[in-house]
């Protein structure tokens, strides 16, 4: 953390010092870049900690049956589940069941906090959402089915299922109506592992103005052609760990949006969806700011994009200090891409000068099949162009072996073996280019291989 600190304070001083930045970033930011991490030392905790059924100890059950509930699938069981929380969240070391084998229909609520003590939710059976929108009441409900609000050292976990119910929430009538299906908001120190988050409204899981947030071994499932599903969206937070998951969906795997730093993901698998996203940023002029990133160990098949950063134009702020690494991908549309002039509006956006920057990106071992000839991108602003970008070891092919590299705007270098060649992104500094080949130290790869997760 406080590498990551220091960095961050050295592109603001180099800021201030005007000229003098582009030589010191020459000098010590790619540097930076190469050892660049996210703490996540308490990531062996969450693997090591006790499942409910061998660490009943001295807990104390807080069963969601003995609160009324029915678990048929069709009573509403809200308020036992209401109930329920506010007895395992006022008790110390207390354990809040959904037990196996039932299926428990819950309507939209907000679990809130603080609790006392650390609080476990031990879901192993089935929570349902009503699966009609037009019995949702969203003055009242607003964008969120299930809640949980300004929570400390609270963990998640027992292999069950949260189920959003999105089919009918899909159609286009219904889509000006969605919601998110699982949210943790405001909160601090939460552990989710081995859960099933499917069919969500519109995200599956999102994640918002939290920070130490640790995800493993989740499963999130949504329809290809299901709109808005995001599989896991992170906004406004920090210090998050996402690893050994899998993520289908009809949108973005990952999406990690405005105001989010230090975000860890490490061993994913995407398919369906839109791939691995930073962004959307800067829409109606907004500020956009994402740095500290990292990517490591992925595999994605048959996505719509692979390793994307899109931002509108006319906004402002930056994303900085990235770093996709590792991935292997199997007919992937747009398997790197850069974006500067994303528009997701049925009518055409008109042309600003103003941009999110977009710089200090690495991509690093990265190889599969594209589906589109342009299998990277850099389409970036002629006002705020991108900048230090760097490929190592890439092997990205098309099946009739015409895969291309298209850059606008885009400087920046490429070391060890570039396929498709990336000769538009070389800098004009030769000390850059002659600083990394002096630090190239990998082996050659001539194909990448990594196992499907």
């Amino acid at each position: 953390m406080v590498k990551i600190l220091f960095f961050l304070f050295l592109v603001w001083l180099m800021g201030a010092l005007g000229a003098a930045k582009n030589n010191f970033l020459d000098d010590v930011i790619l540097s930076e870049l190469d050892d660049l991490d996210v703490e996540d030392s308490d990531e062996a905790e969450l693997f090591d900690l006790p499942r409910w059924g061998i660490d009943r100890g001295n807990k104390i059950l807080v069963n969601v049956d003995s609160f009324g509930a029915v678990g048929d699938g069709t009573s509403d069981d809200t308020k036992a589940f209401v109930d329920a929380w506010k007895q395992a969240c006022s008790t110390p070391k207390s354990v809040l069941l959904v037990p196996a084998g039932r299926s428990y229909l819950v309507n939209a609520t907000r679990f809130r906090g603080p609790c006392v003590g650390i609080l476990r939710v031990q879901i192993e059976g089935t929570i349902v959402a009503p699966d009609d929108p037009k019995n949702w009441n969203f003055a009242k409900n607003g964008r969120i089915w299930l809640g949980f609000f300004n929570l400390t050292g609270a963990l998640f976990q027992g292999g069950g299922v949260v189920d959003g119910s999105g089919s009918k929430w899909w159609a286009a009538s219904c889509k000006k109506n969605k919601t998110n299906a699982l949210t943790i908001y405001g909160s601090s120190g939460i552990k989710v592992r081995d859960l099933t988050i499917q069919n969500g409204q519109q995200m599956n899981f999102a994640i918002s103005r939290s920070d130490s947030i640790r995800i493993a071994g989740v499963t999130v499932s949504a329809p290809e052609d299901s709109p808005n599903t995001d599989g896991i969206h992170i906004t406004e937070s920090t210090n998050v760990v996402l690893q050994n998951s899998k993520i289908g969906t009809g949108d973005d795997c990952v999406s990690i949006v405005n105001a989010s730093s230090h975000i860890k993901m490490k061993r994913i698998y995407c398919g369906p969806g839109h791939g691995i996203s930073i962004g959307s940023l800067g829409k109606d002029n907004s500020v956009g700011i994402v740095t500290g990133i990292v990517l490591d160990n992925a595999f994605l098949r048959g996505t719509t994009n692979g390793l994307r950063i899109k931002t509108w134009q006319g906004g402002s702020g930056y994303v900085r200090a990235v770093r996709f690494q590792n991935v292997r991908m199997q007919d992937v549309s747009n398997p790197i891409i850069i974006d500067q002039f994303y528009c997701d509006s049925p009518k055409s956006c008109q042309n600003q000068t103003s941009a999110v920057e977009i710089s200090e990106i690495v991509y690093r071992n990265v190889s599969g099949t594209s589906k589109s000839q342009k299998a990277i991108k850099f389409a970036c602003s002629d006002n705020v162009p991108c900048s230090h970008i760097v490929l190592n070891n890439i092997n990205l092919e098309t099946r009739d072996g015409t895969a291309e590299v298209y850059c606008n705007s885009a400087t920046g270098i490429g070391y060890g073996y570039i396929h498709p060649s990336a000769e538009c992104l070389n800098s004009s500094d030769k000390k850059i280019k002659q600083k990394m080949d002096a630090r190239l130290v990998e082996p050659r790869e001539e194909y990448i291989v990594h196992t499907e997760l």
